[in-house]
């Protein structure tokens, strides 16, 4: 019989016996990887609202939005109580043959915050899922006669193989395989999309069955006109092509709407996706809601009723949760908190760019979703380059991402704050707060920055290289 550990064996493991299983059963290279910030060598204990409470005592404000998860914050009271609601009275929780009343309501609810004719919904466990969910309804609704979809040059809608087809961004390096006939146009770029249609265009008959985008990119910073959204909608109408707007990141309030579509108004995708702050921080849900006439022609027969399904689809606490997650947003006005959180972030992050210019180029973002891009130089300070590894410094981008990553270990270090840059070509500092902070943590945060900043860059460069040398010198 092999010896198990418990749940009370985990919860007692300490850092050191964490990595070394991660090394073992998990991944060395994520405990190297993560293992040279602080945050690496800390364990948590419970978190609430913005704020994580660390095993050894210290109380973090977390800034990341649990990168999109986290609208809700964590824990929220309401979220817990459903959960513990669902559990209490013994609820079903899946089931393949009864109807489930979860899926139900929530499908309802959906068709009545969103605008037009997206009634019908589907629930898989997560955005990619959902992003391939609707590709394939795109493709059924078309009977497998076109073969093209569309994708923006800088894309990131998941890393499963066929999420991943439509992925355009620099996170993802290694060449896997392709779903067949994926082609690009340059991110909110009319004339580059127009070419694109042209170029799957044989005597008037388009071969485009779908168009991804995202209407906000969050990996990016980067949003669509509404002369460009609009006017793609009116191309892929008169096409007869899908339109799925991705708004896995964005939904539920981000961006200062229920969903960043919205900030349009007349404006309605053929489907749109979600996932992330969709289940309330504890849920691993996602969807997609289609406009009725899509998917009852592609899945509306008996024959093809159930050709679209997951294991999981009408998990009965993971669907209640998700319910409880969308009243939540609604009725504390998510979008008008999101809002309010744009009102201090963008002047505060402007005066901050201000303020320290040889070294922020730049500030963006919408709601409660902003960048600090830091400045990129050409040469790493001599006694940086020195102690950066051979394949790291001949990188152009070397000097940005160390410096992002000094500013973030220095606001985690000595201002008890957690933060996270994106992965993407034009490296930033991601501001992305949860939908539960206010003006209190928004103004800790910017002290913080600020002072971070006033430190210049050679001294965070020189910090920040002699604690990651630090950490990789503790014992493997």
């Amino acid at each position: 019989m092999p010896e198990l550990l418990t749940l009370d064996d985990a919860e007692n493991l300490g850092i050191d016996q964490v990595h070394d299983l991660y090394r073992k059963h998990v991944s060395r290279s994520e405990v190297s990887l993560l293992g040279s910030f602080g945050f690496g060598r800390d364990l948590v204990d419970s978190a609430e609202g913005a704020w994580i409470n660390l095993r050894d005592g210290r109380r973090l404000l977390d800034f990341t939005g649990g990168v999109g998860v986290l609208n809700h914050g964590h824990n929220h009271p309401r979220i817990l109580a459903a959960r513990d609601r669902f559990r209490e009275r013994r609820r079903m929780e899946v089931h393949k043959v009864y109807f489930s009343p979860y899926v139900a309501a929530l499908s309802h609810n959906l068709a009545a915050l969103l605008p037009g004719d997206l009634n019908i919904s589907y629930f898989p466990n997560s955005g990619a899922e959902a992003v391939e969910g609707a590709v394939k309804l795109a493709y059924k609704y078309h009977g497998g006669r076109r073969g093209t979809v569309l994708h923006s040059d800088i894309a990131f809608h998941g890393k499963l193989l066929g999420a991943g087809s439509l992925t355009a961004s620099s996170e993802v390096h290694f060449a896997y395989p392709q779903l067949p006939g994926t082609d690009s146009f340059a991110y909110g770029d009319l004339e580059s999309f127009l070419l694109a249609l042209e170029r799957h265009n044989e005597r008037g008959r388009s071969d485009v069955y779908a168009v991804v985008l995202e209407p906000f990119s969050a990996s990016t910073l980067r949003e669509c006109s509404a002369e460009f959204l609009h006017e793609v909608r009116r191309l892929c109408t008169e096409l007869d092509i899908v339109l799925v707007f991705d708004e896995v990141y964005t939904g539920w309030g981000k961006t200062g709407r229920l969903f960043h579509f919205m900030h349009h108004p007349g404006l309605v995708p053929d489907v749109v996706t979600t996932s992330k702050s969709f289940g309330g921080g504890k849920s691993s849900i996602s969807g997609y809601v289609a406009r009725e006439p899509v998917f009852r022609a592609a899945y509306d027969s008996f024959r093809d009723a159930t050709l679209h399904s997951t294991t999981y689809y009408g998990f009965g606490e993971e669907t209640a949760t998700a319910l409880e997650a969308v009243a939540i947003a609604v009725e504390e006005d998510f979008p008008a908190r999101a809002q309010a959180l744009e009102a201090m972030l963008a002047p505060g992050l402007a005066d901050i760019a201000a303020r320290h210019p040889s070294i922020v180029a730049g500030t963006s973002g919408r709601g409660a979703l902003h960048g600090v891009r830091l400045r990129p130089k050409l040469q790493l300070p001599a006694g940086v380059r020195d102690r950066v590894p051979l394949q790291l410094a001949k990188d152009p981008q070397a000097f940005t991402k160390l410096l992002t990553g000094a500013v973030i270990s220095a606001l985690y270090r000595d201002h008890d704050i957690l933060s996270f840059f994106g992965s993407t070509q034009d490296i930033a500092l991601i501001v992305s707060p949860p939908l539960v902070a206010g003006e209190k943590e928004t103004r800790l945060f910017l002290d913080a920055l600020d002072a971070v900043l006033d430190r210049g860059a050679p001294r965070l460069l020189a910090d920040f290289v002699k604690e990651r040398a630090t950490a990789s010198r503790r014992p493997q």
